[in-house]
């Protein structure tokens, strides 16, 4: 019998890696996805769109806490210096759940990256065309995470130079 489940080995090997986004939160809610949507659409390539908004939209200031000896929850003052990121893949335009994991992952890896040189602002990278299912025949291959990566390359880089979203810390 084996003292460690088969899951757990996984994690003791090095080939797994935690991809930590400095300065960066991430978006989890509904609504904050569509205070994001709503603000400018920033930069497009081909299959990416990146919309930005200010993180007073995404965080609202939250009212002061009715008793004087709680302590006090975390506020929109306290996020001013993080930026706030979500990543949108719908089903439309990946239909498997292979292929929209590994679409994330480039856009949270790519992300960290690009995350000094961006405003701190509520960024939302959308998927806005499928790639070609008759060019990229596998579901995850090396081939798609590669082409996926140079796209968002090429996204990020724009928008580290765009004047409203980029080109340093405000």
């Amino acid at each position: 019998m084996r003292a460690v489940p088969k899951a757990a080995n996984a994690w003791l090997s090095n080939s797994v890696r935690v991809v930590a986004v400095p300065n960066v939160q991430r978006l989890k809610t509904r609504p904050q996805f569509q205070a994001a949507l709503a603000g400018k659409l920033g930069v497009r390539t081909t299959h990416f769109a990146l919309h930005s908004c200010e993180l007073a939209q995404i965080y609202p200031p939250k009212m002061p806490d009715p008793v004087p000896g709680d302590v006090p929850s975390e506020s929109s003052a306290a996020l001013a210096s993080l930026g706030a990121l979500g990543a949108m893949v719908p089903k439309r335009w990946a239909k498997r759940a292979v292929t929209r994991n590994a679409i994330k992952r480039q856009i949270y890896s790519v992300s960290a990256q690009f995350a000094p040189q961006l405003r701190p602002r509520g960024h939302v990278v959308r998927l806005r065309a499928a790639f070609d299912r008759k060019e990229f025949i596998s579901a995850s291959s090396d081939l798609l995470k590669a082409a996926v990566r140079s796209e968002l390359l090429d996204l990020f880089a724009r928008a580290s130079a765009h004047p409203q979203l980029g080109l340093g810390r405000v």
